[in-house]
């Protein structure tokens, strides 16, 4: 298939046709179909619903204060020390990546081993033939990377990116920050475009697509609407790549591209890459 065929809108139901026409596309009868899409919807309603709450500071504040309880010290002992530190907000990302780990990888792998009862790897981690379709994920990435370098000259620019403001304080919490991001990006890629697809299809076919957008742009919804307009599209042909790659890691390669650039684009805005490893 011409590589181009996948990104052009005016094939989208002849590319969900052929993933139609392949296994395992609708292998399952009505009951085992049945089954899978209660299990599978059932485990996405609640990771969203555990990371939408359970990522939050006040969470992670609630939580340092049981620990001083567990420990028999005053309730806002940790709470203090963690406020008082100069990492307090890295170490905050760091809860948050946390949930998203849990939300978006453990919780799934749960379902897969013991509902499913299939190869977690089989579900997108493989690299599988994402070599194959490099075209259609550099046309996703570079109309995005040039976007950003023309709004990276935009005063408010600065204040938006990277989320952790002291990522430019030194090249420590520079790729500590970027380690976090990054892995949340791989929880995220694997949650919509592996478990959710690969669990789905089986039982819908390509529709799977078209459920997991839904999602997709919900998560969206806290940011500006151009963005949460445009995961519609991105998720579509996310989705579409995924399932022909039958792997996970062009989507993840797509974000992380897009990801780093802005916290790049933005320091260099500001104050500059920083110049020395610790603060």
């Amino acid at each position: 298939m011409n590589k181009r065929f996948l990104l052009d809108p005016r094939n989208i139901f002849t590319a969900l046709d052929n993933i139609d026409d392949e296994k395992p596309s609708y292998t399952l009868n009505r009951r085992e179909s049945q089954r899978r899409i209660f299990w599978t919807l059932a485990c996405v309603s609640v990771c969203l619903l555990s990371i939408h709450y359970l990522k939050l500071y006040s969470s992670l504040q609630a939580f340092l204060i049981q620990l001083a309880h567990w420990q028999d010290k005053p309730s806002h002992y940790w709470a203090a020390q963690f406020n008082r530190s100069s990492y307090m907000q890295l170490m905050s990302y760091s809860w948050w990546t946390f949930w998203h780990i849990i939300g978006y990888v453990a919780l799934p792998y749960l379902v897969i081993r013991y509902k499913l009862k299939e190869n977690f790897s089989s579900m997108g981690w493989r690299f599988a033939d994402t070599a194959q379709h490099w075209k259609g994920y550099a046309l996703l990435l570079l109309p995005i990377l040039l976007f950003v370098f023309l709004v990276s000259f935009r005063e408010d620019f600065g204040s938006h990116y990277p989320f952790y403001k002291q990522a430019g304080r030194s090249w420590f919490d520079f790729f500590a920050w970027e380690i976090l991001y990054l892995t949340q990006f791989i929880c995220l890629e694997f949650f919509f475009r592996g478990f959710i697809l690969n669990a789905l299809r089986p039982a819908i076919g390509a529709n799977a697509v078209w459920i997991m957008c839904v999602p997709y742009l919900m998560i969206h919804f806290p940011k500006l609407w151009p963005e949460a307009a445009g995961a519609i599209l991105f998720g579509l042909f996310l989705g579409i790549l995924a399932l022909r790659s039958r792997s996970i890691w062009g989507g993840f390669f797509v974000h992380a591209g897009i990801a780093v650039s802005m916290d790049i684009a933005s320091l260099l805005q500001k104050n500059g890459l920083p110049s020395q490893f610790w603060p």
